[in-house]
């Protein structure tokens, strides 16, 4: 988030709360001005804290429980690392009390931490967000790109122009401008970087993942005498069908 955007816990609640945030594109790292730091965490805490935890099928809940008991354990092993680690839970990070049925965990905003924790650079793969503090854009972009992941990327601001240059700096297959990570649209290619796969879907570049290029050429019968050369014609043929 740049300085001048005002705080977006609104936008960014439902890219950590939609499906307890199992998606592949979901928000897992907010990077935000140290000045705004923690004005954000404090918001983003509010938010957060009061999102309903519950049953799935009730229409008033807003966020469900986790896959499988093995993956609570998992989150809740990346919380205890990263509270060991020196992190402040603003809130959430444990198991809904009322809840005695179902692999359910509170919607978890850590601060205090800064990029090399574990917690900042793996999956978590729940509903677990770390807050860091960034000095500038250039320090901002550095912090984003240094992951090894890249599938998707947003960046807040009310300046457009600006937040189209950093998103064209961010090492990632999706930057969104003032939009949430877990959106995207058919026509448009998706796929990430890095660790995030290889490929993409979605689009022309989705069309040319299945199409094989070859070209054939014919020399002699349809040539052309230039001086001492030979302008030779090359035809194109594209198959649509499976890689082998």
């Amino acid at each position: 988030l740049l300085p001048q955007r005002e705080p977006a816990s609104g936008a960014l609640l439902g890219s950590t709360c939609l499906l307890t945030n199992q998606v592949c594109s979901a928000l897992s790292r907010i990077v935000v001005t140290k000045s705004r730091h923690d004005e954000m965490v404090s918001a983003l805490a509010s938010a957060f804290g009061s999102i309903r935890v519950g049953d799935p099928f009730d229409p008033t809940t807003q966020m469900g429980p986790l896959a499988m008991r093995r993956q609570r354990d998992r989150v809740e092993s990346y919380i205890a690392r990263g509270i060991s680690d020196g992190a402040r839970l603003a809130t959430g990070g444990r198991r809904p009390r009322d809840l005695n049925r179902g692999f359910f965990i509170e919607p978890t905003v850590i601060a205090g931490l800064d990029n090399s924790a574990k917690v900042s650079r793996e999956e978590i793969f729940g509903p677990v967000l770390t807050v860091i503090a960034h000095d500038g854009d250039d320090d901002a972009v550095r912090i984003a790109n240094d992951s090894d992941y890249g599938l998707s990327a947003a960046v807040f601001t009310r300046d457009a122009v600006r937040g189209l240059k950093i998103a064209r700096r961010i090492r990632s297959g999706i930057c969104h401008v003032n939009g949430p990570t877990v959106h995207d649209e058919a026509q448009m290619p998706f796929g990430g970087v890095k660790g995030s796969g290889w490929g993409r879907f979605g689009g022309k570049a989705g069309i040319a993942e299945v199409v094989r290029n070859g070209t054939v050429v014919w020399v002699g019968c349809i040539s052309i005498i230039i001086g001492s050369g030979i302008f030779i014609r090359s035809i194109f043929d594209n198959r649509v069908g499976h890689r082998a």
